[in-house]
């Protein structure tokens, strides 16, 4: 059965199929064409089922690309925004993407030598000071990360880091709890992208407005745990400039018709490699010119 599609406000509403009819209906505040419906039947709906189950019962199933050597980074989108679908007619609400995988460290770590993205939705964000339950959650470890709010709409195959300067609001710390419904850390990126760029939960700080004397590059951010350092990098450990990873999320949306819309939070990665969360953990990202950020793991 065709599953009918969420009622989501906002300019894009719920757009008409594509000129092939291939990509129905605008899959709400995202910008981005999906056909869950269209996937009924073939493996693509098979294996977006299967991440999602394996999400809710905690038990990792095989890479995706171990099983099928074949599959596109167009499909593992398809896959992604298949199970972001569902989860908005199930009640969610899309809150805004994070770019995984922008710095080198993270890259050597998962095995893989470009960015990804993934979609943020409003049950995976917590305010600084909350209490992060482990219980829902497999493998997962945190990064430290500068994100932004979009104070504009922003889309296009040629925009630049000025231009996403120019249309940030506000900039704040974040802890990204990263997850995996894999059964190891190492995967392709196919398998990353699939996995919804193993977003899991985003811990946001104090946003403040983005001022143009802030030198994001050189911004040093540090991971506490339990009071001891555990990570230290500057700002342009992602991509030369954190601004650059929203810019290069705002060229990768465009492939499929995408963009950034106004008031949406992006995460622009971590600057470390991740580390695993233990519950009783007190973890602090700060900086010397942006509100830290806390959580405590249980």
């Amino acid at each position: 059965m065709k599953i009918s599609e969420p009622s989501v406000p906002g300019p894009a509403g719920n757009g008409a199929a594509g000129a092939d009819g291939s990509w129905p209906p605008l899959l709400g505040a995202l910008h981005v064409f999906t056909s869950p419906g269209r996937l009924q039947g073939d493996w693509l709906a098979a294996a977006a089922a299967e991440l999602s189950a394996a999400e809710r019962s905690r038990t990792p199933v095989t890479h995706l690309t171990r099983r099928h050597p074949g599959l596109t980074l167009a499909q593992a989108y398809r896959i992604q925004w298949t199970n972001v679908y569902q989860r908005v007619v199930d009640g969610a609400r899309i809150a805004g993407h994070k770019v995984g995988l922008t710095s080198l460290a993270m890259q050597q770590q998962i095995g893989v030598d470009q960015p990804d993205s993934g979609v943020l939705l409003d049950d995976m964000i917590l305010a600084t000071g909350s209490t992060l339950s482990l219980d829902g959650l497999l493998m997962p470890r945190i990064e430290a990360e500068i994100a932004f709010r979009l104070g504009r709409d922003l889309r296009g195959p040629d925009i630049e880091a000025s231009e996403v300067h120019a249309a940030v609001d506000q900039v704040l710390l974040a802890l990204e709890v990263i997850d995996t419904r894999y059964g190891d850390w190492r995967m392709t990126l196919e398998d990353s992208v699939a996995d919804n760029a193993a977003a899991a939960r985003a811990v946001l700080g104090t946003s403040v407005a983005l001022s143009p004397g802030l030198a994001l590059a050189s911004e040093q951010v540090s991971l506490r745990v339990d009071g001891d350092t555990v990570a230290t990098a500057p700002g342009g450990a992602v991509l030369g400039n954190p601004l650059n990873a929203v810019a290069w999320l705002v060229r990768q949306l465009s492939n499929y018709g995408g963009g950034l819309r106004t008031g949406d939070l992006v995460l622009a990665g971590a600057v470390h490699a991740s580390l695993p969360i233990r519950a009783g953990s007190e973890i602090e990202a700060s900086s010397p010119h942006l509100p830290p950020v806390r959580v405590g793991a249980v």
